[in-house]
């Protein structure tokens, strides 16, 4: 077993979260008179930069024995609730910041809410271009993913105050 590898797969360990799921899976072969060895190694990251900087490093320390595959972007359900309930957080930060200029405008002073309501939610996968649509998302750079793979919300509310 090649020690090195074994070194930066602790590494690897080391520099993750708990956060983090990583799942190592190896397989070992006899080949002729040696051992071969093929190890896949996957990891779940949370942080995009940490994930760049632990593939940087496997590429520099293991060479032309690593290779990387591109990464997949998803979102965790629990992510897309806390992305909707921002958004309608925002929308009535901004309605009662709207609310409270208008009544400083008019000399009144703002009462409190006495209904608040939300009146529509969206939410959208972010687009790529329109001339980048065509090509295979194979082909398309590592931020065109992050882009059409990023979720967008907003959200419409109704607040009457006394």
């Amino acid at each position: 077993v090649n020690h090195r590898f074994v070194q930066h797969i602790h590494a690897v360990y080391s520099n993750c979260t708990l956060a983090e799921n990583v799942t190592v899976t190896k397989d070992f072969r006899r080949v002729e008179n040696a051992y071969h060895m093929e190890a896949e190694v996957c990891i779940t990251f949370t942080e995009f930069g940490k994930m760049q900087n632990i593939c940087n490093f496997l590429v520099e320390k293991l060479d032309s024995s690593v290779v990387i595959s591109p990464p997949q972007f998803y979102h965790t359900p629990g992510s897309v609730e806390t992305l909707r309930r921002q958004a309608c957080l925002a929308a009535v930060e901004n309605a009662c910041r709207k609310a409270q200029e208008v009544c400083n405008l008019v000399g009144q002073t703002l009462g409190k809410p006495l209904l608040i309501k939300e009146e529509e939610t969206k939410e959208w996968e972010g687009q790529i271009d329109d001339h980048q649509s065509s090509k295979l998302s194979s082909s398309l750079t590592v931020q065109q993913k992050i882009k059409s793979a990023t979720i967008h919300a907003a959200s419409k509310v109704f607040i009457t105050f006394e």
